[in-house]
């Protein structure tokens, strides 16, 4: 059972009451992320999240460390295209301290000068260390194929020029302008009781921050080509397909075409590019659903010689796919897998706590594991169909990192 209660200043908070476990996970998401900024501060979002571990008023970066440590607890944080999000998992006899060492993380980091030069270092760092991985930096060029300048074709983590450019002032205001109270959720799952509610509202409840209207712009989809040359042993190709938003009624029809195309093991791409010729030691697909779009992915590597016959029979896998669809064996295997993965989830008191929080800041509702698993049941080739139809009825964005093929 999920408690659902919004303080008077707009946050919202969810609670899912775990009593089999002894953990607590405490989630605290924000809705805002690369989208949300512009080709000024892009990264800001990222540099953020990292700052909250920096110290606070009247903790050093070590001591929040270290009580975390000293409780055996578990602390850390991302940022997304759309949201960012601060956790904890801990004991559940140290959930309040957790709290109140989250909280603090959140309204009292002091975005000291001198750590702030320390961890724009460790970004450089971090993203040297992407461009040096082509399997990762080619989907980040495929985000600009889809999108053109979009934000969300922004890379997550910023450039090395923007990040010089921020200081204390520059997150205080993004902060200001971003991290509203009708922006946050508060998602907590584990043996806990909707009392603790009451402790998160002592915290979170009565901040007040000035409401600004979201100005985020629907994108357009681009079927663009982008290709880098880079000194590399393989070729690295993705290929994007406009796809559905997140909520869509389609989701599950789409998660299980995605299943059957790339994104299993048994899967049509895996078998055929990798078992069958042994074209990719990597090939897969993936959907990221946004809050007005999505974009479906494929992504394999080959050596540069081989780049037109695995290109070929990627096209020739979608085409089957499109002209006959999903076998009733398919179709019924996918439906197992995606409702055992579902279960299996549930055990995490970390998964059950991102799962609620996201469904909370993204769809404002929660649906029960039976309506789930009557939605996964309702799959049919017909609603199979109408999403390939989506999908693949428009050309493809395409990004490639490549060894020079030019000599």
């Amino acid at each position: 059972m999920i408690e659902k209660h919004t303080s008077n200043n707009g946050l919202r908070i969810v609670l899912e009451n775990i009593p089999a476990v002894r953990s607590v996970t405490i989630g605290i998401w924000i809705l805002t992320g690369s989208r949300n900024e512009t080709n000024l501060n892009n990264g800001i979002s990222h540099f953020l999240e990292h700052m909250f571990f920096k110290g606070t008023n009247t903790r050093s970066p070590q001591d929040i460390a270290e009580e975390f440590d000293s409780i055996g607890g578990q602390v850390n944080a991302f940022t997304s295209k759309e949201y960012t999000c601060l956790f904890a998992k801990v004991l559940d006899t140290h959930k309040e301290y957790a709290l109140e060492i989250l909280a603090d993380m959140f309204f009292h980091s002091s975005f000291d000068e001198l750590e702030m030069e320390r961890e724009k270092k460790v970004i450089y760092e971090e993203i040297k260390m992407y461009e040096d991985t082509p399997d990762d930096i080619v989907h980040d060029l495929l985000a600009q194929a889809s999108y053109g300048g979009h934000p969300l074709g922004y890379p997550i983590l910023g450039t090395e020029e923007h990040l010089k450019g921020f200081n204390a002032d520059t997150l205080r205001n993004y902060m200001k302008e971003q991290y509203i109270p009708e922006n946050v959720v508060i998602s907590v799952a584990g043996n806990t009781d909707d009392s603790f509610i009451g402790k998160i509202e002592n915290y979170f409840g009565s901040y007040n921050a000035e409401y600004k209207p979201s100005n985020i712009v629907r994108p357009t989809f681009l079927a663009n080509t982008i290709e880098r040359n880079k000194d590399t042993e393989q070729a690295h190709l993705c290929l994007g397909y406009d796809g559905l938003p997140v909520g869509h009624e389609n989701t599950y029809s789409l998660i299980i075409m995605n299943n059957v195309l790339g994104g299993s093991m048994s899967s049509r791409l895996f078998q055929e590019v990798r078992e069958k010729q042994g074209l990719a030691y990597s090939v897969f697909s993936y959907h990221s659903s946004f809050l007005d779009n999505g974009l479906l992915t494929i992504y394999a590597g080959t050596g540069k010689d081989q780049l037109p016959l695995l290109r070929d029979t990627i096209d020739k896998t979608v085409e089957t796919l499109i002209k006959s669809g999903l076998t009733d064996k398919e179709l019924t295997n996918s439906k197992e897998q995606l409702k055992g993965n579902l279960m299996l989830s549930l055990e995490s008191t970390n998964s059950r706590m991102s799962r609620n929080g996201r469904n909370e800041m993204l769809l404002n509702r929660h649906r029960t594991l039976d309506e789930m698993i009557s939605e996964i049941d309702a799959v049919s080739h017909d609603s199979i169909q109408k999403v390939i139809e989506k999908l693949f009825n428009q050309s493809s964005s395409t990004a490639l990192i490549a060894p020079d093929t030019s000599g």
